[in-house]
């Protein structure tokens, strides 16, 4: 690594962590770019030469918050006899921690960053690589896709291919429990239903395994097109 990227890597760092402390301490709402650069030992102005805005910021400490889920993702899918049930465990972990934290997983996976946010996750795990320690293979391209929809399909792809789903209904079913999980989230965010969070992933995983484990019994294509008559 260059002397330049060293400084630069080191400089966000100092910001990152200091972000990481604010959002522990007082949470994610109580971030500022004055409170950073105080908490770093910088002016605010210097902030700006490495992040273009505080959305990013953001963005990069609340991924130091990931790891449990992370780590807890292999453990999950381990436990799944065949790709369906994979499928359905890797949603089952991903509710448990997005409803136990939800304002980390707004800033990771809802939260307008702007153009190519994948970029900013490169950047994170260039910056943290041994956030990827002991991840397997399997799950890094899951781990370095931000859109939900695309995430879930990547799994989806391969319950089809061992004949647990339709390839025509893949988007559909992917679309739909997108849809589901995100609608009870955004309900538990904004505190209009008063589950705890183990009672709002139960529901929802109920939800979701009913519509994937009957989704060849539905014709969503037919479905949609009829709709769209």
């Amino acid at each position: 690594m260059k002397k330049k990227e060293i400084q630069m890597s080191r400089m966000w760092k100092y910001f990152i962590d200091a972000t990481a402390e604010i959002i522990e301490e007082e949470g994610v709402e109580s971030v500022t770019i004055r409170k950073v650069a105080d908490k770093a030992g910088y002016n605010s102005a210097t902030i700006y030469n490495y992040f273009t805005e505080i959305s990013h910021l953001i963005f990069f400490a609340s991924m130091k918050f990931l790891k449990n889920y992370t780590s807890d993702l292999g453990e999950y899918m381990k436990k799944g006899k065949d790709p369906l049930e994979k499928y359905l465990l890797s949603w089952e972990c991903f509710c448990k921690h997005s409803f136990q934290h939800p304002d980390i997983f707004h800033a990771l996976f809802i939260m307008d960053l702007g153009d190519h946010p994948e970029k900013l996750i490169e950047d994170y795990y260039k910056i943290y690589p041994n956030d990827l320690i002991n991840i397997p293979e399997e799950l890094k391209s899951i781990l370095f896709e931000r859109n939900m929809s695309k995430r879930s399909r990547s799994v989806l792809e391969a319950v089809e291919k061992e004949g647990f789903i339709k390839e025509e209904n893949i988007d559909s079913i992917s679309e739909l429990t997108v849809l589901i999980w995100y609608g009870m989230f955004t309900n538990i965010l904004n505190n209009r239903m008063n589950y705890d969070f183990e009672e709002a992933a139960k529901i929802t995983m109920n939800y979701i395994s009913e519509m994937v484990l009957h989704a060849n019994v539905f014709d969503f294509q037919k479905n949609i097109s009829v709709q769209q008559q």
